[in-house]
């Protein structure tokens, strides 16, 4: 157990009794304490149970139910699917318009629908925009029938249900909020239900929550004793009413009461059994249904992580309004200019489209006496807009959906990224920010589960001042009849005194009691084949206690079962029944757990466990000083060595303290109003005066790998800050231990306790960071604790922490609340540009996952709310380094010179278009055929960018794992950024230029006509961009080699198909074209031509200022101690010189072994 005990335990009940000698009535728990970590949720908000804001259900009795409800009531029929076959078409096409590019390109459609507008025919105007429209539906389509199909066949499995005196097979979907269900073992519950009766006869019930959060440990559940009946006897419930909260998200707390025999029972989250969970180790249960169908909590939380847009996303928006201004720029060209040409040829237009002066309709010749040249500029402009469109790249969008699909499939098919456990796969949740993965600059860690095992190891325990931690020897099964299925290793030492005749003996009895007692853990037994002994499996949310329990277990105090109001423990071999009288859950407030236990001598005693730094507040001062000072050296010599510590405490209760305490934790229990307050404050009077019994020591693990990711990280320029609510000496224990921090490190602490000490200390840490950063530039660790963050966070004191905070290297953030891991990652992401990434593995991460840029979740011991909330999911924290430094940087590589070679090839295009218009009196007529115009963009060249995107590889896997300096390449944005998009545009306005003229001056004397031409253009472009594209491509296989020049022979089987067709025009122009040499000779001179500067510019930029890439390329092709670069070289870039240096050791090195 942590100092700081994390609130994953199950949901079991607190008790109350009017006699000891009697089983207690089980009670509700107050509340929830990870209902604290739901941001939906008011997690710290009492619930009214009022008539406005509840809802009256009575038992067995639905129609009742309906007829007096307030509010409409959902039935059990579940749909997940987005569509219907009526509302399909019109849903799917209103959600895909919310993409403003697919506004522009309908728009753009309807235009050249008008007559006076018309430049493309229509069917033709309309196939790109639809083809993209029909791919994107397709693929909603398919997603959703399988939605249908799932909902279909979960709608119509059977159940149990009460009518008519006896139980009858419903479907699913026919079952009512009121229904009274019987739930057979390992069955699936069919809705929310308050359980009333199981096979038990004390009530008790073992459900499994895998399908509903992941976590695969047993809960346990409990019906009321009022409600606990015979298999036979469900009639006795009829006219039961439950007053209940309405339906809400919160999976780990429920507020109601039961009105039975004149009688009210409150109802907590232990007597709620919810949709999707399994029924396990339990003959059968009963409840009556609450809530239904999308009522149900597990629907109601099915709502997904929040959408992210990616960087490069953001700022390919920009660059496509440079495009948009000089798409506008050029159609003002254009439409100014015709204008011009109309006014001079004013007296030569009679008969042009709204210039025509004579009236041929009225029998002679009449002047219309107008001339509207107004109203062809204003058409001229419109109709350069229809021609020119494709400067915006429709095709663009749906690219990258596929490209991200392509990248997605091969990171989950990815063995690095996964280990041997099942379920480990590598999950891509976000297929719209995987190029997100290789701009990372800050990442932000949970430490528990994250980067430990959270697999947790009984260590060193400290029991009345005495430290046992002397060698350890392995529980063998022979020594006990019962042996804890988690291996635990014991102290000979403690193993002697606990048997001696020593005068603490019964503070070591009383310790390893409170252990087997104080805990929320579920005993299974089995027989051990290979021995004597029975196996005891302890289920549990938390693995503190698993860990605590099986080592009172190995000590001898053996938890061998727990029912609703009592524990049996096999004491020293003596099996031994205590009465469990009540139960304070832990909450973040108290930070401590505590339980009040009837013993076999009919004595009453208070365990109570908690973080150190909430039990030594409640401790009796007067008592045992020595031993008080003592065991705070042991917690400090534990944290030290990164141990999870927690402090163990009793009192004894008289039997007037016991009745004040019942009273009013019955009438607490009770209320309507301000139930949670008053029980945890009865909660807190109670853990009062206590008795120190001693400290545990758990230690856990890190994970395989984890060092080694931390280091390769801070190679790659990432800083990785830790975000924990382990007390601040386990924290920094573990820092060293993960080479998070150095020796030589400066460490800044910030540890205050009010507002103007927080002030003063941020004022120090501001000043020394700046002199050790002026002075000597060493590495710096700042370490700050959650009660400082409380003044900091959202405080005008949040820039001087930002300060701070970015001058280190390394950031411990120790004790944080969830909310106030999110607050931390804001503080960077509201301040600076840099991406950020966070991880971790439990409920209290997720606000955390969701503020990040990139959230990852780790699918580890403490349930899959992290995963589910996530972007990208795994399942070791080492795993991180081949995501980011491998397939972050392939995907952004790639992504963005996607981005960017769509722009310069639909630009070339464009650019051609408009020098054409230039000689055609500004007449906006096309040269190139209209099929031809939409199939460019579609067909011709969409195929090659998306496989390159897809595969292409600017270096090896290997590469980018040796030198995590490379990943600087995507931080800095060196491959997209404002100065590349200029450089793609000149490179296409060059090759445009090549492409129009060098074939215009050959054929202009020449009786070739418009559509020869045409052919010619269109087939220089295709060739002339995908060979652009194959300059570019790093790593050829069958392929890249079958799209780029299957791509180039497609275009020229559609040039030819098209030209074959006599309906269309150009009707056998290209046989005639291809007939002579001239063709042959402009074709080949305009691809030669046209592609100089870009070889040109690639290899002199490459010899003379080579990238870290471009070097880490070389060595990596020549495999030579010299490659193709001189060395050493000054590139103004120290990182580029040590990336070269670097490597070319390595390879000499290799060369002389």
């Amino acid at each position: 157990m942590a100092t700081e005990v994390s609130p994953h335990r199950t949901d079991l009940p607190n008790h109350s009794i009017q006699s000891l000698d009697q089983f207690p009535s089980p009670l509700s728990r107050h509340f929830s304490p990870r209902a604290e970590l739901d941001q939906l949720t008011a997690s710290q908000k009492e619930t009214i149970l009022n008539e406005e804001e509840s809802r009256l259900i009575f038992v067995a009795d639905p129609s009742h139910t309906l007829v007096n409800a307030r509010f409409d009531i959902a039935g059990n029929s579940i749909r997940t699917a987005k569509y219907s076959l009526l509302t399909f078409l019109p849903r799917n096409l209103f959600e895909q318009f919310h993409r403003v590019a697919y506004v522009y390109f309908l728009g753009i459609a309807i235009l050249n629908q008008l007559p006076q507008l018309a430049v493309f025919g229509r069917g033709a105007s309309i196939f790109p925009l639809a083809v993209v429209l029909l791919v994107t539906a397709v693929k909603d389509a398919y997603e959703d029938i399988r939605r249908h199909r799932s909902d279909r066949t979960e709608n119509h499995r059977l159940a149990s249900v009460f009518a008519n005196g006896q139980f009858v097979s419903k479907k699913w979907k026919e079952i009512e909020v009121g229904d009274v269900v019987k739930v057979s073992a390992d069955s699936s519950l069919p809705a929310d239900m308050v359980l009333l009766s199981t096979s038990d006869p004390s009530g008790v019930a073992y459900v499994q929550t895998v399908n509903l959060d992941g976590e695969s440990n047993l809960k346990t559940r409990y019906a009321k004793r009022e409600t606990v009946i015979a298999a036979g006897e469900t009639e006795r419930l009829i006219g039961a009413v439950i007053r209940c909260e309405k339906p809400n998200r919160n999976i780990y707390g429920f507020q109601a009461h039961l009105e039975i025999d004149e009688s009210r029972v409150s109802l907590g989250p232990s007597n709620i059994v919810l949709r999707c969970c399994e029924l396990k180790n339990t003959e059968w249960a009963i409840g009556v249904v609450v809530y239904a169908g999308n009522e149900t909590k597990a629907m109601l939380n099915n709502s997904g992580a929040p959408s992210k847009r990616s960087r490069l996303e953001t700022h390919m928006n920009r660059e496509t309004v440079y495009l948009s201004a000089i798409l506008i720029v050029l159609c003002s060209f254009v439409s100014l200019f015709a204008g011009i040409w109309l006014a001079m040829h004013r007296d030569d237009l009679d008969l042009a489209q709204f210039f025509h002066k004579k009236d041929y309709n009225v029998g002679g010749e009449a002047n219309y006496n107008y001339s509207v040249l107004g109203v062809q500029v204003f058409f001229t402009f419109l109709m350069s807009v229809i021609i020119f469109q494709i400067m915006i790249p429709i095709s663009l969008y749906i690219s990258m959906e596929l490209v991200r699909l392509g990248q997605a499939y091969f990171m989950a098919g990815d063995n690095n990224l996964c280990d041997e456990t099942p379920n480990s796969r590598f999950q891509c949740k976000a297929l719209n920010i995987n190029e997100d993965l290789g701009q990372i600059k800050y990442v932000f860690s949970d430490k528990t589960g994250t980067m430990t095992q959270n697999k947790m190891e009984f260590r060193y325990v400290s029991i009345n001042g005495v430290d046992y931690r002397s060698p350890v020897k392995r529980v063998e099964g022979s020594d006990l009849f019962f042996m804890p299925k988690l291996p635990v290793e014991t102290d000979p030492k403690l193993l002697r005194d606990i048997m001696g005749d020593i005068e603490h003996r019964e503070r070591i009895k009383d310790f390893f009691l409170a252990l087997a007692c104080c805990n929320t853990i579920v005993p299974l037994l089995f027989d051990d084949e290979t021995s004597n002994t029975k196996l005891v499996d302890y289920q549990g949310e938390s693995p503190d206690e698993q860990a605590l329990v099986s080592a009172a277990a190995a000590y001898g105090f053996v938890l061998v079962e727990r029912t609703s109001g009592h524990i049996v423990i096999d004491v020293l071999e003596e099996r031994q029944s205590y009465n469990v009288l009540g139960l304070h859950e832990f909450d973040s407030d108290r930070k401590r757990m505590s339980v009040i236990i009837g013993c076999p001598d009919k004595s009453v005693k208070l365990f109570v466990k908690g973080a150190d730094s909430s039990m030594f507040t409640v401790l009796d001062k007067t008592l045992n000083l020595d031993v008080t000072h003592l065991t705070e050296t042991h917690l400090q010599n534990y944290s030290n060595v990164g141990l999870r510590t927690l402090v163990i405490g009793m009192r004894d209760l008289t039997s007037e303290e016991f009745e004040e305490w019942q009273s009013a934790y019955e009438r607490a229990s009770t209320a309507l109003l301000g139930r949670g307050t008053q029980l945890r404050a009865i909660a807190s009077k109670m853990e009062s005066d206590l008795v120190l019994l001693g400290a545990t020591g758990i230690e856990d693990k890190l994970q395989q790998g984890v060092p080694e990711a931390i280091e390769k990280l801070r190679q790659a320029g990432i800083k990785v800050w830790v975000l924990t609510g382990d007390k601040q000496e386990t924290a920094i224990s573990i820092g060293f231990s993960c080479r998070l921090l150095t020796g030589e490190m400066n460490q800044i602490v910030i540890n205050a306790n009010s507002r103007d000490s927080c002030r003063k200390s941020l004022a120090d840490a501001v000043a020394l960071s700046e002199k050790m950063m002026r002075n000597s530039g060493e590495q710096q660790a700042l370490i700050i604790d959650g009660n400082s963050l409380v003044y900091v966070l959202e405080t005008e004191l949040e820039e001087q922490l930002f300060k701070v905070a970015t001058r280190c290297d390394v950031v411990l953030c120790c004790r944080v609340a969830p909310l106030q891991k999110a607050g931390i990652v804001a503080l960077i992401k509201n301040r600076t540009d840099d991406m950020t990434l966070a991880i971790g593995d439990g409920a209290n991460d997720v606000s955390m996952i969701q503020m990040a840029d990139v959230g990852i979740g780790i699918s580890g011991q403490e349930g899959r709310q992290a995963v589910m909330a996530s972007d990208f999911a795994m399942a070791q924290f080492r795993f991180l380094v081949p995501l980011l430094l491998v397939h972050g940087h392939w995907n952004y590589q790639r992504m963005a010179y996607m981005i960017l070679y769509n722009f310069y090839r639909n630009a070339v295009y464009v650019f051609v278009l408009f020098w054409y218009v230039l000689y055609t009196a500004f007449t906006l007529t096309n040269a190139i055929n209209e099929w031809s115009a939409v199939l460019y963009s579609v067909v011709y060249t969409a195929v090659p960018t998306i496989v390159v995107a897809i595969l292409d590889k600017d270096l090896s896997r290997s590469t980018l794992m040796n030198h995590p300096q490379l990943y600087g390449s995507g931080q800095r944005e060196e491959k997209y950024n404002i100065t590349l998009f200029i450089e793609f545009m000149l490179d296409s306005l060059w090759q445009s230029l090549v492409i129009f003229f060098l074939p215009y001056l050959a054929y202009r004397h020449t009786d070739v006509d418009w559509s020869g031409l045409g052919d010619l253009w269109i087939l220089g472009i295709v060739i002339l961009v995908n060979l652009n594209l194959a300059i570019d491509v790093v790593r050829w296989n069958w392929v890249t080699h079958a799209a780029i020049w299957g791509s180039i022979a497609a275009t020229w089987i559609c040039v030819i198909v098209i030209d074959s067709i006599w309906m269309l025009p150009g009707f056998w122009a290209i046989y005639h074209m291809m007939a002579t040499w001239r063709f042959w000779f402009c074709l080949l001179g305009a691809i030669i031509v046209g592609l100089i500067p870009h070889f040109v510019g690639k290899a002199f930029l490459e010899h003379t200022m080579p990238s870290d890439i471009q070097i880490a390329r070389e060595v990596e092709k020549f495999n030579n101690p010299t490659g193709t670069t001189s060395m050493p070289r000054v590139l103004g870039e120290s990182v580029t010189t040590d990336i070269e240096v670097q490597m070319i050791q390595q390879q000499l090195q290799q060369s002389q072994s």
